[in-house]
């Protein structure tokens, strides 16, 4: 019968350190790395290899012995998402494995790029080096990559009061009273909503008031799937309402009525807040809701 098989267990360990001599090319890029410098070895025929090697590896002969400072910034070449660091990676959140083309290098290295999360590196990233506080002379003085600072993200908050016009005023007014100010012109006889003072078309003057139901036409309008806070849902509808007897359209909400039913034509009435919370304000009216009527055919 076969017979357990026999386990030794073993440990190397050198506790106090195994100490290694690194060569006068990577002792130089070593020390250089404790200064914050980034070097490479220039190679007779004129390339810069990054990390600096002794021999050329293309060609086998020995480098020139000319020291190139490169970088600090470089370009991805190519790189390796990790998604669950272990004890040893250099970092403790996600982050990538990438080959790094420093300026002026010929030759990319080897490190880490803390990109936050995998969309946001590709190949032809720029990233520049995070250094250590207290570099020592190791690999490691370079803490990781990080990409170049492409954007900022600003706190914006402005303070302002807008004065409402003569011809707001009077608009606004008729608004908080619960009906919609116009304004006809004498000339060419066409009624304005909101209410003006001088007509778009021909320039002169308006001063006879019209006061204007609060029910009217869509004549055209838009489905919005971006949160606004004034909608009654998302999707909502903004749309262009014919008021009846105006003669241009004014814009709002439509509610009361699932987006993908509203349609041209349809017929709506103004949907107003409780008289007593009124302000000569557009926000006494949540929106237009369907009447029910019968649609209108536009011309």
């Amino acid at each position: 019968m076969p017979s357990d098989p026999l386990v030794a267990q073993h440990v190397l360990e050198f506790p106090g350190g195994y100490t290694r001599t690194t060569g006068p090319v990577i002792g130089r890029f070593l020390t250089e790395l404790r200064a914050r410098r980034i070097v490479g070895a220039r190679t007779a025929e004129g390339r810069v290899l990054v990390p600096p090697l002794e021999y050329d590896p293309a060609t086998g002969e020995p480098v020139t012995g000319e020291y190139v400072e490169v970088g600090p910034a470089g370009t991805v070449t190519t790189w390796a998402w990790v998604d669950e660091p272990i004890e040893a990676h250099p970092l403790d959140r996600p982050f990538a494995w990438a080959l790094i083309e420093l300026d002026g290098a010929d030759t990319a290295l080897l490190h880490a790029v803390d990109a936050g999360n995998a969309k946001a590196i590709e190949a032809g990233t720029r990233v520049w080096p995070v250094w250590r506080d207290q570099p020592t002379g190791h690999i490691t003085d370079i803490a990781y990559f990080a990409p170049e600072v492409t954007k900022i993200v600003s706190n914006v908050r402005a303070e302002y009061r807008l004065q409402a016009g003569g011809a707001l005023r009077v608009f606004l007014g008729g608004i908080e009273r619960g009906v919609f100010l116009g304004g006809r012109c004498a000339e060419c006889d066409k009624v304005y909503v909101p209410y003006r003072l001088s007509c778009p078309q021909c320039g002169g003057g308006i001063g006879e008031t019209v006061e204007l139901p609060d029910t009217g036409t869509i004549t055209t309008f838009a489905i919005n799937n971006l949160p606004d806070p004034r909608a009654p849902q998302v999707p909502f509808v903004s749309a262009y309402i014919l008021l009846d007897n105006a003669d241009v359209p004014m814009i709002a909400l439509i509610g009361d009525i699932p987006a993908h039913e509203v349609r041209q034509g349809m017929r709506v009435r103004a949907v107003w807040i409780p008289e007593n919370e009124r302000t000569a304000s557009m926000a006494n009216i949540r929106w237009f809701a369907p009447t029910g009527e019968p649609d209108v055919e536009l011309s």
